[in-house]
C-alpha cells in the first residue's frame, strides 16, 4: 500500500469514527473509500468492519454517562443485536461476492436516505408522543419484545453491511423507549459496537481480510470515536447529517454508474 493510499484509509478510519459515534452512519465514509483504494467489495465491507470496532468502543465509552442506569436495556440491545449480527456475518460469506457487489450502491443509497429522514421521523414520534399527553420519562426497565425482534432485525442488516444501521436503531429505539435523545444514541453506539464484534470474531476466521487496511482504519476511527462523543454534544446534529447525506449518494450513484 503505497503512503498516499495508506493516507486515505487513515482518515477515513478517522472520518468514520467521527460519524458513528455522532450520527451512527460511519461505513458511508469508509466503505467507499475503500472502494476507491482498490479493494473488492466483499474484502472492503469485511476490513471495514473490523477496522472499526475501536472506533466503536472509543464512542461508546465517550457516552458511557448516558448509560448510568440502564443496564437492563445496554444487556438487551447488545444481545439482540448481536445474534442478529451472526446470521448477517454468515449471510454475507454465502452470497456471491457479485450478487454483493451489485447491492452495495442500493444499501449505500438506503442508508444515505435513512440519515437523511431521521429527523423527521424522530420529530414524528415526538408530536404523536405529545398528543397522546405522553410525558418524557427517565427510564424504562427493559428492552420491549417488539424492540428486542427489531433490534435482532436491525442486527442481521449490520452484521452484513452495516452502514446506517444506527440511523435505524435511533428511530425504532426513539418510538419504543421512553428515553432522551442521547441515552437513545448512547444505545445505539452499544449495538453497533456489538455487531461489529460478532462479525469481526466471525470475519477474522474466515473471511477474506486486508489487514493494513484494518490497522489504518482501526488506529484513525478510535480517534474519531472519542472526537465523535465530544462532538455529538457540541455541534448541530445537522451539520453532519447533511455532508453524510451527499455523501452517501454521491457514491451511491457513481458506484451504480460505474457499475
Amino acid at each position: 500500500m503505497d503512503p498516499l493510499t495508506a493516507l486515505a484509509v487513515l482518515a477515513a478510519g478517522l472520518g468514520g469514527g467521527i460519524v458513528i459515534t455522532a450520527i451512527g452512519a460511519g461505513s458511508l465514509v469508509t466503505f467507499p473509500i475503500l472502494l476507491a483504494v482498490g479493494l473488492p467489495p466483499v474484502v472492503a465491507n469485511v476490513s471495514n468492519t473490523i477496522g472499526l470496532v475501536p472506533g466503536n468502543i472509543s464512542g461508546t465509552w465517550g457516552y458511557r454517562h448516558e448509560l448510568v442506569g440502564k443496564r437492563r436495556l445496554v444487556i438487551g440491545v447488545a444481545a439482540t443485536t448481536a445474534i442478529g449480527a451472526v446470521g448477517g456475518a454468515v449471510l454475507l460469506l454465502a452470497v456471491p461476492s457479485e450478487a454483493f457487489s451489485r447491492l452495495a450502491p442500493w444499501l449505500i443509497l438506503l442508508a444515505a436516505t435513512l440519515v437523511g429522514v431521521q429527523p423527521l421521523i424522530s420529530g414524528g414520534l415526538r408530536r404523536r408522543a405529545l398528543r397522546r399527553g405522553e410525558a418524557p420519562r427517565d427510564a424504562h426497565p427493559g428492552l420491549p419484545a417488539p424492540l428486542a425482534w427489531v433490534s435482532a432485525v436491525i442486527g442481521v442488516y449490520g452484521g452484513y453491511f452495516g452502514a446506517g444501521q444506527g440511523v435505524m436503531l435511533v428511530a425504532f429505539l426513539a418510538l419504543g423507549l421512553r428515553e432522551r435523545l442521547q441515552t437513545v444514541n448512547a444505545l445505539k453506539n452499544v449495538a453497533v459496537l456489538s455487531a461489529n464484534v460478532v462479525a469481526t470474531l466471525i470475519f477474522v476466521w474466515i473471511a477474506p481480510v486486508d489487514w493494513p487496511a484494518v490497522a489504518l482504519l482501526a488506529v484513525g476511527s478510535v480517534v474519531g470515536g472519542w472526537l465523535g462523543a465530544i462532538i455529538g454534544r457540541r455541534l448541530p446534529g445537522p451539520v453532519f447529517r447533511v455532508l453524510v447525506v451527499l455523501f452517501g449518494h454521491v457514491v451511491s450513484i457513481q458506484l451504480l454508474v460505474t457499475a
